[in-house]
């Protein structure tokens, strides 16, 4: 180990939730706190600057939304899988949310008689994504790292790659990384831990992620004994961009974008005829999929299939005020300008459900770690995500874990000491990976395992493809030690880098493929074709995943139902 440092509180991950957190335990501490921002990437390129379209919160009852009716969406949405106390909390403490921001300098989109503007998003029954054009994330982590610059308690690390995050007598030690600018091995220790850094969407091909978000934050946790809930679900958007994936907002459709079949129908009305195209993402994207199966789809020269997202009804000035990354992005990647042409389009892999098991205060089975955003799964989306929920879910519970951790951070004893077979034990992993020989190549067998989940692990499933794509990913566990990492330097190693994430895809993977394999039923973004109903009597009820030599221990947890029963879900 080459350098240790020491810091109150470690937040891994520096997206929408790992700031907000920062901000909250900073605030609530009065700047008498040392905190260590640790990120993969430079701090402002976490994924959450990504996020386009809005944010779902209720700020208009005095024109017919309510906290009740977000609920009932929200639950509705989930195909009944979210804990309905989790639900209520995210509720009523987003609006707070977005005011917070509007306080602290965020640019909202403002209608014309000065109001945050909202407009409609899929399974909501009321226009609430809270919208920044379409750039929200982006001017959302703008605010927020604004907001933390008030503040002279935290300390910046960038391209580190932490690899292991270090359990001692069953409470939180400290995390073991890469500094990829020197090389050099870092230990990290803390009083506490955030675990913060998004979901695993590249274990796809065809994916709205970028390339950096590979679930390491999820796959450490797993390894360090905590349980994954959930990972089955995994949400596809109806609209990723062809061929590249690129996220195609759901505010397109919100701002009134059609989708069109190949003989120029909006196909919607046949799957949910009072909703269309703002039906819920699991609902569209199995629609798009038959669709394109049926033969009514286009296809691109090398063999793609795409349907189309017609924008050219809302003339120039729409698409300009409120849409204007979609046109750039399209006219930079296809030459195509929305005004004009409709984008191709088709189902892509897009964000999970699942991720570590914590309650409702973003707190995990072992002590002083906690976990918040995309990472966590506090179980608010169940089987499937509503539009715009995303974004909120990271403020509200990278505040509320935030102010968790303020609360009982003067009651903790002093960082742990590091366990010394954990240090070792993490170093001799990347010995050994850098070390590998054999005629495997590591980035074929990351294509095959994208390819592998892209063919059967995707919008339909069904057990004879899932037993299959198992087999596959444990194969590829084992052809992973001999394929060597040409580049045995340790400065901006990138071969390395991809080395160790890929290990911790395969990882995620066979815990999403052996839960979706052993779920018999269809479930929101779930969907068996040999077991095409719901079955509330065996499995209405949270997958835990945890770490075995010999691949997942799955059990079970009851689903918080204190509201509403289970009813039929249409649309």
């Amino acid at each position: 180990m080459d350098r240790e440092l020491q810091h109150d509180v470690v937040i891994l991950g520096a997206g929408l939730a790992g700031l907000r957190a920062a901000v909250e335990i900073s605030r609530r501490l009065g700047g008498r706190v040392d905190i260590g921002i640790v990120s993969k990437v430079q701090l402002m390129r976490a994924h959450s600057v990504c996020a386009e379209g809005g944010t779902a919160a209720v700020l208009r009852e005095d024109l017919g939304d309510s906290q009740e009716l977000h609920a009932w969406d929200t639950v509705k949405g989930s195909d009944f899988l979210a804990d309905q106390d989790v639900v209520r909390t995210f509720v009523e403490t987003i609006p707070k949310e977005i005011r917070q921001l509007d306080h602290w300098g965020i640019p909202w989109t403002r209608d014309a008689d000065g109001y945050i503007s909202q407009r409609p998003f899929g399974g909501h029954s009321y226009p609430r994504a809270t919208l920044a054009a379409d750039k929200t994330g982006f001017f959302e982590m703008q605010t927020l790292y604004d907001q933390l610059q008030r503040y002279r308690t935290f300390t910046r690390y960038d391209e580190l790659l932490v690899t292991d995050i270090l359990v001692h007598d069953g409470a939180f030690a400290g995390l073991i990384g890469l500094d990829t600018g020197t090389g050099e091995t870092v230990a990290i220790r803390g009083k506490a831990l955030l675990i913060a850094s998004g979901g695993g969407g590249c274990l796809y091909g065809f994916t709205t992620y970028s390339q950096t978000v590979t679930g390491d934050g999820m796959a450490m946790a797993y390894r360090a004994g905590l349980p994954l809930e959930d990972m089955e679900f995994l949400q596809f958007h109806p609209t990723g961009l062809v061929p590249n994936g690129i996220l195609m907002t759901e505010a397109c459709r919100g701002e009134g974008g059609y989708l069109r079949n190949n003989r120029g129908e909006r196909f919607m009305g046949e799957y949910a005829p009072k909703l269309m195209e703002l039906a819920p993402r699991d609902m569209v994207s199995r629609a798009e999929t038959e669709e394109i199966l049926a033969g009514r789809g286009f296809r691109t020269p090398d063999g793609q299939d795409y349907l189309q997202l017609d924008l050219t009804h809302l003339g120039a000035e729409r698409i300009n005020t409120r849409l204007p990354l979609i046109r750039e992005v399209t006219i930079k990647f296809l030459g195509i300008d929305p005004i004009v042409t409709p984008i191709p389009i088709r189902p892509v892999a897009h964000y999970s459900m699942g991720g570590i098991e914590t309650d409702i205060t973003g707190r995990t089975r072992v002590p002083n770690i906690w976990a918040a955003g995309e990472a966590a799964c506090v179980s608010l989306h169940g089987a499937n995500r509503l539009g715009s929920n995303s974004t909120a879910e990271c403020l509200v519970w990278g505040g509320i874990a935030g102010a968790e951790i303020a609360r009982e951070l003067p009651g903790m004893n002093a960082a742990a000491p590091l366990p010394a077979d954990g240090v070792a034990a993490a170093e001799d992993r990347v010995r050994h990976v850098l070390a590998r020989e054999g005629g495997e190549n590591l980035y074929e067998l990351r294509r095959e395992l994208r390819t592998t989940m892209d063919d059967d692990v995707g919008v339909f499933r069904s057990g004879h493809d899932l037993a299959e794509a198992l087999a596959r990913i444990r194969a590829i566990r084992g052809r992973m030690g001999q394929a060597p990492v040409a580049d045995k330097s340790r400065v901006y190693n990138s071969n390395l880098i991809h080395a160790l994430e890929l290990a911790n895809l395969v990882d995620l993977a066979e815990v999403t493929v052996a839960g979706a394999l052993a779920r018999e039923e269809s479930r929101g973004a779930h969907a068996r074709r040999d077991f095409p109903t719901r079955d509330d009597e065996r499995w209405l009820r949270h997958t835990l995943a945890f770490h075995a030599p010999d691949g997942p221990r799955f059990d079970h947890k009851p689903v918080t139902i204190d509201m509403w029963k289970p009813v039929e879900r249409k649309y």
